[in-house]
């Protein structure tokens, strides 16, 4: 369903700043400025097809691209829910490869953990997602003589046609397409649609993405984060250089959630698509057809600024001229010549 309760739009502005998950994206503008400033150029020699900001790393390679894409769970996150933890880590870089357009072929993991048993669960996530998604775990690097359980996972895939965050374009429609049919894992976050729903099922909903894209009806996308809807927003806004109005009651929602939670809720499957207005009918029936929401919430802009807007109440969310959010499309160059040498 869609609409909100009526909500102090500005408030809910200064609420998102203050938020985790804005706070660790805002994060990023700093690690890639200080890489930015001590690392030689060097990303042509990859011929590397997007800018740092993306899902996923794409690299030309052939008649398509090779994705590269890595996810760290937060450590409380580890520690509170290692099984969940573990899914998560295979699930959420399953999702990146696909919100770029790709598909899927093999992850690795790094794990720390205090003792083997201490890492069990988590092993047992990792091994039940990688059947689910048909993901295999191929390598990783394990230390289980640590203090703290740390999970990183990595994965490789490959596109044929990329969704880019850096595609949208003025007079775009903003779409959210998110499956409703799941629950909170309390007390985090995480909107869980995968646990427990069919696996051929939860493969065929992610198969629209790169259908998508090589059908020639969307090219920019980004799958919803930590950072929420709205931070998502801004993440693929902002590699777009451009800037869009959202209108709070578009927004799809499941029933009997608060509405403000569902905002910040990182979704086990959720993306912003940023869709010209020709092909938003097609694109909104594809996700329909298999009972996934889809709606337009948005209109991009060239205003470098993003509105929130509630019936007759707006607020500014971001001024990308006063400040990066996570200062995408800086140049980040790749080390392999130098390394070479």
């Amino acid at each position: 369903m869609s609409g909100a309760n009526a909500i102090d739009v500005q408030r809910l502005v200064e609420r998102l700043h203050a938020s985790r998950g804005f706070q660790h994206k805002t994060d990023i503008a700093g690690v890639v400025a200080s890489l930015a400033s001590r690392l030689p150029r060097g990303t042509d020699d990859l011929a590397q097809a997007v800018g740092v900001g993306d899902d996923c790393a794409a690299i030309r390679d052939g008649d398509g691209y090779l994705l590269f894409a890595i996810e760290g769970m937060v450590t409380d996150f580890v520690a509170t829910m290692p099984w969940f933890a573990g899914y998560s880590s295979v699930m959420v870089n399953v999702s990146d490869i696909y919100a770029m357009g790709g598909r899927p072929l093999a992850v690795v993991d790094a794990l720390w953990s205090d003792g083997i048993d201490s890492a069990d669960q988590v092993l047992a996530g990792m091994a039940a997602a990688s059947v689910v998604y048909r993901v295999p775990v191929v390598g990783g690097h394990t230390n289980t003589r640590s203090a703290t359980s740390q999970l990183a996972v990595s994965i490789v895939g490959r596109a044929q046609a990329l969704l880019s965050s850096f595609h949208a374009r003025p007079g775009d429609r903003l779409l959210m397409a998110v499956d409703l049919r799941g629950r909170f894992e309390d007390p985090h976050p995480f909107w869980n649609a995968s646990v427990g729903s069919p696996a051929e099922r939860l493969r065929a909903d992610l198969e629209l993405l790169p259908s998508l894209a090589e059908d020639g009806l969307c090219d920019a996308a980004k799958d919803i984060s930590m950072a929420g809807t709205l931070g998502t927003a801004l993440m693929l806004l902002e590699c777009s250089k451009v800037g869009a109005r959202i209108d709070l009651d578009a927004i799809p929602r499941p029933d009997g959630v608060d509405f403000e939670r569902w905002l910040s809720a990182f979704p086990s499957y959720g993306f912003l698509l940023s869709v010209r207005e020709a092909h938003v009918e097609q694109v909104v029936a594809r996700f329909a057809a298999r009972s996934l929401a889809c709606m337009q919430i948005g209109i991009v802009d060239v205003s470098h600024e993003v509105v929130l807007q509630q019936r007759d109440e707006s607020a500014l969310l971001w001024d990308f001229r006063d400040g990066a959010f996570i200062g995408a499309g800086t140049a980040v160059p790749a080390l392999a010549r130098d390394l070479a040498s």
